[in-house]
């Protein structure tokens, strides 16, 4: 696929398209890829992210990671990072499954004792964590209750028995982002939400059983701090988000700024995918707040699979979860806004940081993460396919240039559609499974839409947002079952 001839490259890892690139960008737009990566990548990639770039109170770069590819707005991949008092908030930022995320948790247990009861884990995992389109999970909420979920996030699973206080240290901004307000968000919001914590979902989400192999191991000091401690240690990782709850928040602050953006603000886009609200506005604080309830939503519910994940293997291991090393490594969030401190031409300044489909990386001495990781950097998750294998990686000093982000995952090279002609999802299954992962779906087509070759090569992203400063790769996780939506 052609590049355009304005983009320039500035090192082996960083491409950029100047402001002369389009009429109304305010800044550059960066993309953080190799050479082969930023050749694959689809011609909305270099559109939309110099769309970006046009937005009101924008600093320093509309950035792209090495997993970008076309999106709703922004790229999947795109960061921003706006003057709260003078810049915008928009949903196409963010995405409309707001914190969709990965939580990574590990055993003491090795390939070899779970080999053999491998089926049994999955298709019970699967029986107990409800995936596809819908899925209710076991939590029983009203809808008064269910707006405290909201507001409280993980501190209201632990409050209820669905967390240790420790997985709330594990988690992003603790499992709750402050600030979230339910007198914000749509009764019809609530109606989508309520019953489905608990659930993976459907699309691109899923829960793994990985191996850590020895020969996937790349630093094994910052392996060893993040758990990873013992040959062949098998491995939790999952991928949800905020469900139908999330999708209603952003539909209907999309819906509200569309009616105010040039009405009322006179903003102009170049995407009405970019519908946007001075941050500073109502309705910029009014949607702020509703996100942040839809984050806490994503948080819980990713902390009661959790708990449904523990007690799977408690259940048939004969040992409590305790016993069986049932730590957190790490939960990070995607599709989320956040007000951040970073430095700015050597100045330290607040910004509203958009990261969609992108990962908060934060370095060694950095602020705002568990004490036991501020020697190595924040633990990142980024996923790749479910055939190919995904990656633990850490943050770095370097990860200043994109006020500390990174990718998510490896990055769609073609569309659901595509893949669903491409690719028999029994057929898949058979495949994988004689190549030792056994998958268990709500639906063949969803899991024909997840084949590996409609996902980018996962070593090509990782090793770019190393060489990038990013992010370190610390081990690659391979995959052994898999439970799909």
């Amino acid at each position: 696929m052609s590049v355009p001839a304005a983009l320039k490259r500035v090192s082996d890892s960083i491409w950029e398209l100047p402001i002369s690139y389009k009429p109304g960008m305010l800044v550059p737009a960066r993309i953080f890829a190799s050479e082969k990566l930023i050749n694959a990548m689809d011609a909305g990639v270099f559109d939309q992210v110099s769309n970006v770039a046009c937005l009101p109170g924008i600093q320093k770069y509309a950035f792209c990671m090495p997993d970008g590819h076309w999106g709703y707005g922004f790229p999947i991949g795109g960061v921003a990072a706006m003057d709260p008092n003078t810049g915008v908030i928009s949903p196409g930022g963010i995405g409309f499954d707001i914190n969709c995320g990965m939580r990574l948790a590990l055993t003491n247990l090795t390939y070899d004792e779970v080999k053999p009861r491998l089926r049994e884990l999955v298709d019970t995992l699967f029986a107990r964590v409800p995936a596809g389109v819908g899925g209710h999970g076991f939590v029983r909420l009203s809808h008064d209750e269910f707006c405290k979920v909201t507001e409280q996030g993980s501190r209201w699973c632990l409050k209820h028995g669905y967390a240790l206080p420790e997985d709330l240290e594990m988690t992003e901004e603790g499992g709750c982002f402050a600030g979230a307000d339910a007198s914000k968000i749509s009764q019809k919001a609530v109606e989508r939400g309520f019953n489905q914590i608990g659930t993976l979902g459907s699309g691109n989400h899923y829960l793994e059983i990985q191996v850590a192999r020895p020969e996937n191991v790349y630093d094994e000091r910052l392996a060893r701090a993040f758990g990873i401690t013992i040959p062949n240690q098998v491995v939790i990782m999952f991928h949800c988000g905020s469900r139908g709850f999330g999708h209603q928040v952003a539909t209907d602050y999309l819906q509200i700024f569309l009616s105010v953006m040039e009405r009322k603000y006179g903003l102009h886009v170049n995407d009405r995918e970019l519908a946007c609200a001075p941050f500073r506005s109502r309705e910029g604080q009014d949607y702020f707040a509703a996100m942040k309830c839809a984050v806490n939503m994503a948080f819980a519910n990713r902390q009661v699979i959790l708990h449904r994940i523990r007690e799977v293997f408690s259940d048939i291991f004969g040992r409590s979860p305790a016993d069986l090393g049932m730590d957190m490594v790490y939960d990070v969030a995607h599709n989320t806004a956040k007000l951040e401190t970073h430095t700015v031409d050597g100045k330290k300044r607040e910004l509203l940081v958009h990261r969609k489909g992108a990962t908060r990386a934060f370095g060694p001495g950095m602020e705002g993460m568990p004490d036991r990781y501020r020697e190595t950097g924040q633990p990142v998750i980024i996923g790749g396919s479910m055939e190919t294998g995904s990656y633990l990686l850490a943050g770095m000093t370097g990860g200043s240039n994109t006020f500390f982000t990174t990718a998510h995952g490896s990055g769609r090279t073609m569309s659901r559609h595509q893949a669903k002609k491409m690719v028999k999802g029994q057929k898949l299954q058979r495949d994988m499974e004689e190549r030792g992962i056994y998958v268990r779906t709500a639906s063949w087509g969803g899991l024909a839409e997840e084949a590996g070759q409609a996902y980018k090569d996962i070593d090509d992203v990782a090793e770019a947002t190393e060489h990038a400063g990013l992010s370190r790769r610390v081990v690659r996780l391979l995959p052994i079952g898999n439970v799909k939506g």
